[in-house]
C-alpha cells in the first residue's frame, strides 16, 4: 500500500466537477472488467487520491476547497456512474471528515485534515455482526498509559483495505461510543479481504480485526455526541448514499439508451434514424427519464438543505436537511433498481451475457440500496409533514 504522491490542490466547486468528470471517463473504461474479474482498483484509487478529490470537503480555513454538498454529491454521482464500486469507497472517508469537523478539536482538525490533503484515505470499521441491533457496538476501547487499546471485530468495512487510516467505532470504559482514527499499519490490526457480495464487488468491504491495537489519545474523537444533539453528520452520510444510487441509475439508463440505439440494430446511424418505433420501449424510456431527472433534482435540493444546516446548525435546519436527504435517498433507491431492471427488459437475454457486463448496474444497486431500509425513509418523511415530528438523530437518516 502506497501513499499518494504529488496530490493536486482543488480550490473550487467548478474545478472539482471538471476533475470528477475527467476521472469518470477514465474509470468507466474498465469498470465492467474490474467487476467481472473482481480486480481491486488499487491503481484507480491512487489516481483518484492524487486528483485532490478526496480533500474537497476539507473546510477552506484548513486548506481545503470546502465545496458545497451539492458539489460533493455530484462528484460522487459522477464517479458512481462510471463505477458503482469506486463511487462507494470514499463514502465513509467523507463521513469521517464530517465527524471530525463537528466533534474534533482544533489540533485534531489541523493534523487529520492535513493528512487528507496530502493524499491519505480514510476507510471505516463501524458495523458489527451478532449485535442486538445494527446500532449496537461491542468493540472496546480501554486505557493503556497515555493511549488506548482496541479489541474487537468489524465487518462491511468499506475502504479499509485501501486506507491509510481506519476510523473505528469503539465503546469506551464508560459505555460511550468514540471514533478512533487508527493507522492502517498498527500492530495487531488485520484487514481481511472476505467481501463476497454479488454487487459492488470491488469495494473491498471485508472484515477488520483488532487485537490489542494501540491508538494514541489524540487520535480518538467523540462519536456518540454527534447524535445526542442536532448535527449534519447523519444527512451528510445519507446524501452520499443517495448520490451513489443516482450515479448507478444514470449509468444503467445511459447503457439502456446505447443498447437500444445500437445493439439491437447495429447498422443504424443513431443520429439520423429512429432507434425504435415501438411504443412500449419509448414509454419505458419516458418513464425512466422523468424519474431519473426528478432524482437528480432532489439530490441537488438535498445538498442545498444540507449546506444550510452546516452553515446554521440547529434542530430545525438539521431536521429539514435530514428530510430533504431522505426524500432523495428514497427516490434514488427506486430509480437505481428500476433502471437496472428496465435495462434487462429492453436488452433481453443479451443483457445477461458476461462480456457485456450490463447486469452489474442492477447488482450494484441491489446491494447498495440494502445499506439502510428505505421504508423508514418514507416513515420519517410522512411523520415530518403530517405530524410535525423531526426525524431521529442517527446516521441512517
Amino acid at each position: 500500500m502506497t501513499l499518494s504522491q504529488h496530490v493536486a490542490v482543488i480550490t473550487s466547486d467548478e474545478q472539482a466537477l471538471i476533475v470528477a468528470s475527467d476521472l469518470a471517463e477514465d474509470f468507466k473504461r474498465d469498470s465492467a472488467l474490474r467487476d467481472r474479474e473482481r480486480r481491486l482498483p488499487h491503481p484507480e484509487l491512487e489516481v483518484f487520491s492524487r486528483s485532490g478529490l478526496w480533500g474537497i470537503s476539507v473546510p477552506k480555513e484548513y486548506g481545503g476547497a470546502g465545496v458545497s454538498n451539492v458539489t460533493l454529491a455530484k462528484v460522487i454521482a459522477l464517479i458512481a456512474q462510471a463505477d458503482g464500486s469506486l463511487g462507494q469507497i470514499p463514502q465513509n472517508h467523507f463521513y469521517a471528515l464530517e465527524v471530525l469537523r463537528v466533534n474534533g478539536s482544533e489540533e485534531q482538525k489541523k493534523r487529520l485534515y492535513a493528512e487528507v490533503l496530502a493524499g491519505q484515505r480514510f476507510g471505516n470499521a463501524l458495523a458489527e455482526l451478532g449485535t442486538k441491533t445494527a446500532h449496537d457496538r461491542v468493540t472496546r476501547l480501554k486505557h493503556d498509559g497515555d493511549g488506548y487499546r482496541i479489541n474487537g471485530r468489524k465487518f462491511y468495512a468499506t475502504g479499509a483495505i485501501y486506507a491509510q487510516r481506519i476510523p473505528t467505532s469503539v465503546i469506551d470504559e464508560n459505555g460511550v461510543q468514540q471514533l478512533a482514527f487508527v493507522p492502517r499499519e498498527s500492530k495487531g490490526l488485520t484487514v481481511i479481504d472476505d467481501w463476497s457480495g454479488f454487487g459492488q464487488r470491488t469495494t473491498g468491504s471485508g472484515s477488520v480485526v483488532f487485537e490489542d491495537v494501540y491508538v494514541a489519545a489524540e487520535d480518538v474523537i467523540p462519536f456518540q455526541s454527534a447524535f445526542e444533539r442536532p448535527t449534519p453528520v447523519g444527512p451528510l452520510a445519507q446524501i452520499l448514499h443517495a448520490a451513489i444510487d443516482t450515479g448507478i441509475a444514470r449509468a444503467a439508463y445511459e447503457d439502456a439508451l446505447q443498447f437500444v440505439r445500437t445493439k439491437t440494430r447495429p447498422w443504424i446511424d443513431a443520429t439520423h434514424e429512429k432507434a425504435t418505433d415501438d411504443p412500449l420501449t419509448i414509454k419505458s424510456f419516458g418513464h425512466l427519464s422523468i424519474r431519473l431527472h426528478a432524482t437528480e433534482a432532489l439530490l441537488e435540493r438535498a445538498g442545498e438543505f444540507l449546506d444550510q444546516a452546516q452553515a446554521d446548525t440547529n434542530a430545525a435546519s438539521v431536521a429539514a436537511a435530514s428530510i430533504a436527504v431522505a426524500e432523495a435517498r428514497a427516490i434514488s433507491t427506486e430509480i437505481s433498481l428500476a433502471a437496472g431492471t428496465t435495462l434487462f427488459e429492453l436488452a433481453g437475454s443479451q443483457a445477461t451475457l458476461v462480456e457485456h457486463g450490463l447486469d452489474r448496474h442492477w447488482r450494484n444497486a441491489r446491494v447498495h440500496t440494502l445499506h439502510d431500509p428505505v421504508r423508514w425513509k418514507y416513515h420519517a418523511v410522512g411523520n415530518y409533514y403530517l405530524n410535525d415530528e423531526n426525524p431521529p438523530l442517527r446516521g441512517t437518516i
